[in-house]
């Protein structure tokens, strides 16, 4: 079987959506997937992504999050790295080989693994150490999320989709809405 590697990127609204909807879709085949959430961590009893509550009730799904809570308060966000979130990115980055080594998953979402770079808290050269493993024998579809690529991770990938912004509520300042962006 012919198993792909999918990149959703962009600074438009719908990533993680996408990837999402990949893995219901999975689901309802039948097939179990994976999600490992980096940098999207929370405090416990302050959960932030609504669509949790969901996914953590799927047959089928598991939901690995990592990150320290960014989320300050309304509309207000942590954008300074902290020694725990590259901890965390680190932990998130050994699940993920864990993953998709084991053969067990049909579908393996690394959400946000791409913003994780971009952040600084991971390493270009740590996405395509793990794209090495995936290479070396593909046994699920991978996903991976985030703000931005670089050509070395197009040219491995199977599809790349980026997500462009041409209008966004946010401009004018509207405020996030629950249900809607998280």
């Amino acid at each position: 079987m012919n198993q792909r590697l999918h990149v959703y990127y962009g600074y438009g609204k719908g990533k993680t959506t996408a990837a999402l909807g990949m893995a219901l879709r999975a689901i309802g085949a039948g097939k179990n997937v994976a999600i490992v959430q980096f940098d999207k961590g929370a405090d416990p009893g302050k959960e932030h992504y609504s669509e949790r509550k969901s996914l953590r009730e799927l047959q089928g799904l598991a939901l690995f999050t990592f990150g320290l809570d960014r989320v300050l308060g309304p509309q207000t966000f942590r954008l300074t790295n902290e020694q725990g979130d590259f901890e965390q990115a680190r932990e998130a980055l050994q699940k993920s080989r864990e993953l998709i080594a084991s053969g067990e998953w049909f579908l393996v979402i690394l959400d946000e693994i791409l913003a994780a770079v971009m952040a600084g808290l991971l390493t270009e050269q740590d996405v395509m150490e793990l794209m090495d493993l995936y290479d070396s024998n593909r046994r699920c579809e991978l996903v991976l999320t985030g703000h931005k690529v670089w050509p070395a991770l197009v040219e491995r990938a199977d599809l790349v989709t980026e997500m462009r912004k041409d209008k966004h509520y946010f401009d004018r300042q509207d405020p996030p809405k629950e249900g809607v962006e998280y």
